[in-house]
């Protein structure tokens, strides 16, 4: 008796595993091979591309390198870059270990910046904000690209409608309610009498567009620029600076943490820990350290003449008496902090004035060990990962 031979194509598609544990196992691998199955049909296309995947996509990746209050092991990754930029050339970025700051690869930003200095404004989600022209005279010359080296997309943003741009101040978060992303701009102006409040604009992806804000507070409010390198940090949902608040016809003047809460977009004074105003000090931020709001401080300790750091946490956010000082970092020569990791380590740029001299030093709060690292200039540094962000958004650019 003669038997039915089936065709070897259909034979494939029984033996074929089903959808869903194919586009399982894609949210697993790294973005650039996830970029080529785009390639293999339409139904695998359109699931890439679809919000759902992206957001499975990362949550898998941010998993693997989670690093939270009671666990050291994860292994972050962040991205560095030069402070000074050459119009004529393009800036490269590198990408390193957040631990160790080991050199994994380098990577060439895709777009030109005008004259002037440039920042990571921060970080979200494997996408990074970058801006451009940020210093000088007041211009309207200052450009932001949010750009995603991963998948090699970039968005140029709209100029902005505060008109010219003098002191400017940014901050990058995600919006989590509506899984969109917001840049916040402030303009400020310091010098100015009677102090003039800050005006503030945000930008959102999702509708590709600035508007004003207000801060709805009787006092003037206006940007302090102690620690113009380290982004603003994004913590609970809300972007934190120091700013200088300024009341009454006596203009009484206190230093205080503004916050901006992404999702509600209001804004809220937080008190500064105790003790920390009380120093000689050269500069203080704010940074986020394992999740949490964290205050440092640079300073010159007496009777020895001594440098040191302090950095206070807080334990539980909006809670001003969980403010708790955990690392005093002991230094002696004349620094400032450029970037402060996950793990604790500060990056610090050490100045030697008589010889003109200087350093780029990685410290370990917690151990005070140093390791020379081998950058020769300034950088900006944020948080990284690899991502699809941007993948599915509209008058993207790829290169």
């Amino acid at each position: 008796m003669s038997q039915t031979r089936e065709a070897p194509i259909l034979r494939r598609r029984k033996n074929d595993l089903p959808l869903e544990i194919v586009l399982n196992i894609l949210t697993r691998l790294p973005a650039k091979s996830v970029i080529r199955f785009r390639c293999v049909c339409k139904p695998w296309n359109s699931s890439i591309t679809s919000s759902y995947f992206i957001s499975t996509h990362l949550n898998n990746f941010a998993h693997a390198h989670d690093i939270d209050n009671d666990n050291d092991n994860g292994d972050g990754y962040i991205i560095h870059m030069p402070w000074d930029a050459n119009s004529s050339n393009r800036v490269v970025c590198t990408v390193a270990l957040d631990r160790t700051f080991d050199r994994i690869s380098e990577i060439e930003v895709p777009f030109n910046f005008p004259f002037g200095s440039i920042k990571i404004v921060g970080s979200c989600n494997g996408l990074l904000c970058l801006a451009g022209g940020i210093g000088g005279f007041p211009t309207t010359d200052k450009v932001i690209y949010l750009w995603n080296p991963s998948i090699r997309k970039f968005k140029r943003l709209p100029d902005s409608c505060l008109g010219k741009l003098d002191f400017v101040k940014f901050g990058f978060a995600y919006h989590s309610e509506n899984n969109d992303y917001k840049v916040l701009r402030i303009l400020s102006y310091p010098m100015v009498r009677p102090p003039i409040p800050d005006k503030i604009e945000v930008y959102t992806l999702s509708s590709d567009s600035w508007r004003r804000v207000g801060m709805s507070l009787r006092a003037s409010v206006m940007v302090r620029d102690y620690c113009s390198r380290l982004p603003f940090p994004l913590v609970s949902g809300a972007l934190h600076w120091i700013s200088l608040v300024v009341e009454g016809e006596e203009e009484r003047k206190s230093e205080v943490i503004m916050s901006f809460d992404v999702n509600s977009e209001k804004f809220r004074m937080l008190r500064m820990p105790d003790g920390s105003m009380l120093i000689v000090r050269f500069q203080i931020g704010l940074v986020s350290f394992k999740g949490k709001l964290a205050f440092l401080t640079f300073g010159k300790s007496e009777p020895h003449g001594g440098y040191y750091y302090s950095i206070w946490v807080m334990r539980e956010y909006g809670m001003l008496e969980s403010w708790n000082k955990i690392f005093v970092v002991p230094f002696q020569r004349l620094a400032v902090c450029i970037a402060f990791t996950m793990h604790g380590s500060l990056l610090i740029h050490c100045l030697d004035l008589p010889n003109q001299e200087q350093k780029f030093v990685l410290v370990d709060a917690e151990t005070l060990h140093e390791k020379d690292f081998d950058i020769q200039q300034p950088s900006c540094v944020a948080s990284f990962i690899e991502s699809l962000a941007l993948l599915d958004g509209a008058n993207m650019l790829s290169y």
